[in-house]
């Protein structure tokens, strides 16, 4: 059992989790599933607890090289009984699930909620009454600010966010934050920004912009940029904030915290598209702002790491150009597994 240290820093990448007992929510994702593998590497004990809705971008080929080292649960995070029981024996809960699609948060915004805050609920209540000790760390999104006030901006920037995704997603974080104070729950919230690579959902805008790139450019499509798409995103790797993921999980340093795991650079929409096409090929192309996006849009998002390396001296090792050359190798052999 790997001990949490009091009064040390996490320093460095997560050398072990040999013999520890994890589970991972939401693990047949994106963020979840690039977890399982990293955590089995390190020697961990891998179960994923997942109900694969086809709204939320899980997919079994990214277990498919891991599925006999794991135990796999098909589960809903809404059936308290079976969330309750999968906690058992766990010592660290990484939370992924969640219904991810800001358009579909606003065509469906009772099953967004459902998912994103009654399912949040009833994991930190499975904690509570059955397995305190456990380390939980829970995905929050860059999204749940909204128009940025001052940038870049950081944990204490206030949250006016500006679809239903991302106002449940900062209930969420304020029921996890919560419960670490009132009931002493090992508890970190870990926002990301724009993460992109290998196994995440690039068949769909519904999802997350950058990887939608990838799909097209891939299929050698083309994309398409809204406006002038000079307005400014962080963007991280995958590979870098599960590593940042991971240091939250070993270390005391970060219970009762929220922290942002996002990249060093910015870039704007149009460089990261550009970047896409000169790395995968396909086309670029610049139309006006359909009226329903326009309204949700909110410009610059320059966002600031300074805090989660402060804590655990992380550094990401991936850039824009960089990751892109090595989601490109992934999607190369495996292409057809995503395009549904």
């Amino acid at each position: 059992f790997l001990k949490m240290k009091k009064d040390k820093k996490a320093f460095g990448n997560v050398a072990s989790l040999k013999g520890q007992k994890i589970l991972i929510t939401g693990g047949l994702g994106f963020i979840g599933s690039n977890l399982a593998h990293r955590c089995l590497e390190l020697g961990a004990e891998v179960t994923i607890y997942d109900c694969l809705d086809p709204h939320f971008g899980g997919n079994l080929y990214n277990i498919h090289e891991i599925k006999d080292s794991i135990e796999l649960l098909f589960y809903d995070i809404l059936d308290f009984n079976c969330i309750s029981q999968s906690i058992e024996g766990k010592e660290i809960v990484f939370n992924c699930a969640a219904a991810t699609s800001h358009t579909f948060s606003m065509k469906e915004p009772v099953i967004d909620l459902d998912v994103n805050i009654r399912g949040s609920i009833n994991l930190l209540e499975a904690i509570r009454r059955f397995n305190k000790e456990v380390k939980l760390v829970h995905i929050g999104t860059s999204t749940q600010l909204g128009p940025l006030q001052y940038q870049p901006a950081d944990e204490k920037h206030p949250e006016f966010p500006t679809d239903i995704y991302s106002a449940n997603k900062t209930v969420s974080e304020k029921y996890v934050l919560i419960y670490s104070k009132a009931y002493n729950i090992r508890a970190t919230v870990v926002r990301l920004s724009n993460t992109f690579g290998p196994r995440a959902s690039i068949h769909s805008p519904e999802f997350t912009f950058n990887n939608y790139f990838v799909g097209l450019a891939l299929q050698r499509k083309g994309i398409t940029v809204f406006g002038e798409g000079k307005q400014k995103r962080n963007s991280i790797y995958v590979d870098d904030a599960v590593e940042a993921i991971l240091q939250t999980s070993i270390t005391e340093q970060t219970n009762g915290e929220t922290l942002f795991a996002v990249g060093n650079d910015h870039h704007s929409v149009a460089e990261i598209a550009n970047a896409t096409v000169d790395c995968m090929g396909g086309t670029l192309q610049f139309v006006e702002w359909p009226k329903k996006r326009k309204s949700a849009e909110i410009g610059d998002a320059i966002i600031s790491n300074k805090k989660i390396k402060q804590i655990l001296e992380w550094v990401p090792k991936d850039n824009l150009e960089s990751g892109l050359i090595k989601t490109k190798a992934y999607y190369e052999i495996c292409l057809q597994h995503y395009l549904r």
